[in-house]
């Protein structure tokens, strides 16, 4: 028989949840989802329960995603209606995670990405293991940073939540611990030890603490300049032409940075920034809110599917945007992924 993809329990002090689909590097799926909610659910009003501990199974990944091969052919076959309630329970989730009133301690190795990012970042407790390798890579799938990434990446110092959200940029432990993204580091090598002693009745931080070491060195604060300088600039075009002055005075990151975000979704990377620019002041709820606008409107489109085509199916990494060129984005067409959904906006349940 087959294990279930999520497991769930109680051992000691501890709700431990398993994401237990290592073949898929943990994909998160609509039985993932509901499981994790019902389980934070059952654990909050539980005095025997101190704290909740996520981890992924494997050594590959904390949770590489949402299940994007499951939503790209939902989409084709015109079954908007179950993309949605994906989405919709998966932002609720988000939230839910964010206003948690106990200790949620996500311990991330491996990818953590996309999705698997939703149900870590929002996380009180955020242990990095040494091979973590963190990304929003969703505009590279004519997507656009989602699970509250709104919320989350302009509230990273300088520019560096916008350079994270438009180009899919892979960074690790160190970056992540140096930008807030994980709240403290401890070697892949003691991710064992330290859930076992999650179990035990204690003060949370003083275990984890036990177990943290130093991060390595944030490679990123060498390009921190070139990041602010660049990822300030008012439009996608603004920033390209602000990245190509950079390697034309000999940043060897300018140009590669530029040559990343040149291959993303034009409309991705276009909805990218004005999520960057609005989320800064909005409260969690109101910041998903719009990421639920902006998928209910994204999955009826074109670029998503060819994305998911050329990256994931064909392989070919050779995608037909349209529009093509970053230049073609029209200011208007952006705004009206914004617009309010009436009856069908997201709404969270009563706290």
């Amino acid at each position: 028989m087959a294990e279930p993809d999520i497991i769930c329990e109680k051992r000691g002090a501890a709700g431990f949840v398993l994401l237990n689909r290592p073949q898929a590097l943990n994909a998160l799926n609509g039985a993932m989802v509901a499981g994790l909610a019902a389980a934070l659910d059952a654990w909050e009003p539980d005095a025997g329960i101190e704290r909740v501990v996520v981890s992924g199974a494997g050594e590959r990944a904390f949770c590489a995603g949402g299940d994007i091969r499951l939503m790209h052919d939902l989409g084709k076959a015109g079954d908007h209606a179950a993309q949605l309630r994906f989405w919709r329970e998966e932002y609720i989730l988000n939230q839910r995670i964010a206003r948690y009133s106990k200790p949620y301690v996500a311990l991330i190795d491996g990818f953590d990405m996309g999705g698997g990012v939703g149900i870590s970042i929002h996380g009180s407790r955020r242990v990095a293991g040494s091979q973590l390798k963190f990304a929003m890579p969703e505009t590279g799938i004519g997507f656009f940073p989602d699970v509250g990434a709104t919320y989350f990446l302009p509230r990273l110092p300088g520019y560096a939540g916008t350079w994270l959200g438009l180009t899919g940029a892979r960074i690790g432990a160190g970056d992540a611990c140096a930008l807030g993204l994980a709240t403290s580091h401890a070697p892949s090598s003691q991710f064992g030890a330290l859930a076992r002693a999650l179990e035990a009745c204690g003060d949370t931080d003083s275990i984890i603490a036990q177990y943290s070491a130093p991060p390595p060195p944030a490679a990123f604060e060498a390009e921190r300049g070139v990041i602010d300088a660049c990822f300030s600039q008012a439009g996608v075009p603004a920033i390209l032409r602000a990245l190509e002055q950079k390697a034309a005075e000999g940043s060897v990151f300018a140009r590669d940075t530029r040559a990343q975000l040149q291959r993303q979704s034009p409309t991705s990377a276009a909805l990218g920034l004005a999520q960057m620019r609005a989320g800064r002041g909005l409260a969690i709820e109101a910041a998903l809110a719009i990421e639920f606008r902006i998928v209910s409107r994204i999955c009826r489109g074109h670029d998503f599917y060819e994305g998911v085509r050329s990256v994931i199916i064909d392989k070919d990494n050779s995608p037909r945007w349209r529009p093509a060129s970053h230049d073609d984005v029209s200011a208007s067409r952006i705004n009206e992924y914004f617009e309010p959904l009436g009856a069908d906006e997201l709404k969270f349940p009563a706290s």
